[in-house]
């Protein structure tokens, strides 16, 4: 992973960067950062509230509809509100969003709706953690109920979502979605205040309210506590000015790589652009301290389930891929899906496509590295879209992860030279170019 001579000529390390340069960058972070005008506001709720509608149209009379009907209604009134009331509209948007895109339908759906199969799975993972000390079934005791809702595809650590219903909360105060959304929203809102927003909490309300968010959400899928913790690691990481600060990153990724496996190609391109920013040794300590905390954390909350391999492997690895009895219901029309259904040879097929694609990106991580945190958000949202799309057992819901980090890139308004240690380099360099000029008509 080592840059060109060139590039190695311009760069300074991390360590050796002057104070005096940090906020400069963060001043400079921080005029990039600013909140967008009603007219762009105004057009972000409606593309929501597009979305929203397609979504109440094509899908069946279900969670997704009541989840639609709720959000088109909620979208356009906040897409009319910001575009007519100039002074307040993004404000009032703001929470005419939450309130109709998120608190509702959650409100609605836990009270009016049966349990979907996400809060189902994610509740009886938190009842046999606690009875078990192991959140998966025995192979024996899967095959006798046969059904894929008896999988649970998740790693330990999202069982504890299900923790308030496991020991009796009623109602919505113990429905996972509760606690999905308001963690969520608390990793968000940290991650934009690190990322040098000075309007986290509006970012991250912003960011729950989108459809992105919003729509998972209000159905209990387990997907956006994973992502914000991404965007928390990728914020730590160009927040920091020296090596060490990969302590903090490191275990906010190992928390997300405890929860769902869709957390762990986030590892590898966070790797490598280490290496190509702080050297290779910061990469290393960064690996070694994510899968540490992983590891602790699945041997701290799920200790009885390395005592049964063979239920860790059917339900996290077997399932997902397609390959046990019951099948996963997760089969949106997308290439890999389409590929398996033809049948052996084609599952066989879409495998063989997924591990070149993931073959692909390692290599392209190898000959060149994102060098700052917006290259690595686009090359990891490049890494999952070809690995859900190519996946035997996909759905439409996974594209959450690579809209969500583009979503972030934009709302965090890192400019083309990326992190704060990327902008503080780019001002040392400007600043030595100016002193080069003046010093051409000092004396001497």
């Amino acid at each position: 992973m080592r840059a060109s001579p060139a590039a190695q000529a311009n760069v300074i390390p991390a360590e050796k960067l002057s104070p005096d340069l940090l906020p400069l960058a963060r001043a400079r972070l921080r005029r990039a950062a600013s909140w967008p005008g009603p007219p762009r506001v105004a057009g972000w709720y409606a593309a929501f509230a597009v979305y929203a509608g397609a979504v109440a149209v094509f899908s069946g009379p279900d969670e997704d509809r009541s989840w639609a009907v709720w959000a088109f209604a909620a979208y356009a009134v906040a897409a009319l509100v910001a575009a007519w009331w100039r002074s307040h509209g993004s404000g009032a948007g703001l929470v005419v969003s939450v309130g109709g895109a998120v608190m509702a339908p959650v409100a609605w759906l836990a009270t009016h709706a049966p349990p979907t199969p996400d809060v189902q799975v994610v509740s009886r993972s938190a009842v046999l953690l606690l009875r078990h000390g192991t959140p998966y079934l025995y192979p024996a005791q899967l095959g006798h109920l046969a059904g894929p809702l008896a999988y649970n595809p998740y790693l330990p650590v999202m069982s504890v979502f299900g923790l308030p219903r496991a020991l009796g909360v009623p109602g919505v105060a113990g429905d996972p979605r509760l606690w999905l959304g308001a963690v969520s929203l608390t990793l968000f809102a940290v991650a934009f205040g690190v990322a040098g927003r000075p309007d986290a909490l509006r970012c991250g309300l912003f960011a729950v309210a989108s459809p992105v968010v919003a729509f998972p959400l209000a159905l209990g899928v387990t997907d956006p506590p994973v992502l914000a913790l991404v965007c928390l690691a990728l914020a730590l990481l160009c927040r920091a000015a020296r090596t060490t600060a990969v302590w903090p990153a490191a275990i906010v990724l190992g928390v997300a790589c405890a929860m769902k496996a869709t957390a762990w190609p986030a590892l590898p391109v966070i790797t490598a652009m280490l290496a190509a920013r702080d050297g290779a040794r910061a990469a290393a300590r960064f690996t070694a301290a994510t899968a540490a905390t992983a590891a602790v954390l699945f041997v701290a909350v799920a200790p009885a389930a390395l005592g049964a391999p063979a239920a860790l492997i059917q339900n996290t690895v077997l399932f997902p891929l397609g390959l046990t009895r019951a099948q996963t219901p997760a089969a949106s029309p997308l290439p890999g899906h389409l590929l398996a259904t033809i049948g052996p040879g084609g599952h066989l097929a879409a495998v063989v496509l997924l591990i070149a694609a993931g073959l692909a990106v390692a290599v392209s991580l190898v000959l060149r590295p994102p060098p700052d945190g917006t290259a690595a958000a686009r090359r990891l949202a490049l890494g999952l879209t070809l690995m859900f799309g190519l996946s035997p057992a996909t759905r439409f819901g996974y594209f959450a992860y690579p809209i969500g980090l583009y979503g972030w890139i934009a709302l965090t308004a890192v400019t083309g030279t990326g992190d704060i240690v990327s902008v503080a380099r780019a001002c040392g360099r400007r600043l030595a170019g100016w002193r080069g000029r003046v010093a051409r008509y000092l004396p001497g």
